[in-house]
């Protein structure tokens, strides 16, 4: 597979041709990333490539894709819970910076994380956990994708 996808992650989402989409929801897709050093990260992509900002969203499907980032949160941190014991809590973040679309990162956190980094952001952490092939997403994350994805699924019926 090439990463031409990364080019255009939405629109190869909306094409279904995007990897690392686990589900489709109302106003977004929910993706795993492309690196697991903390297993389990996730990240939300609004389903259309012009809007850059939350901003940008008529008021109701601001709310939709506020309330899908708490649910693929919940998500992961159920997930997350049920895989390893040393799961903590999730961290929800809309940044902005680097990518120009609408997205927002959900971060597991672990106690088995390094002292010096547990408490501070994941953008901290050193460079090579980035692009080190140790960490990059494949086909041994698969259990770990079936279960956000199934805990999605869940989530979508209680709501």
């Amino acid at each position: 597979m090439t990463d031409d996808w990364r080019k255009d992650r939405i629109g190869t989402a909306l094409r279904g041709e995007n990897p690392t989409v686990l589900r489709r929801l109302d106003a977004s897709f929910a993706v795993i990333g492309d690196v697991q050093f903390l297993p389990g990260y996730s990240v939300l992509l609004v389903d259309d490539p012009d809007v850059r900002r939350l901003s940008e969203l008529p008021r109701a499907r601001r709310l939709t894709f506020l309330t899908e980032m708490d649910r693929l949160g919940e998500a992961v941190e159920r997930a997350c819970r049920r895989l390893d014991p040393a799961f903590r809590r999730v961290n929800l973040e809309i940044l902005g910076n680097t990518d120009p679309f609408l997205h927002a990162h959900v971060w597991p956190r672990f106690d088995w994380e390094p002292a010096d980094l547990v408490g501070k952001p994941v953008w901290l952490y050193p460079p090579d956990r980035w692009s080190d092939e140790r960490f990059r997403l494949g086909p041994r994350h698969g259990a770990l994708r079936d279960a956000i994805g199934e805990e999605l699924d869940r989530l979508r019926t209680t709501a």
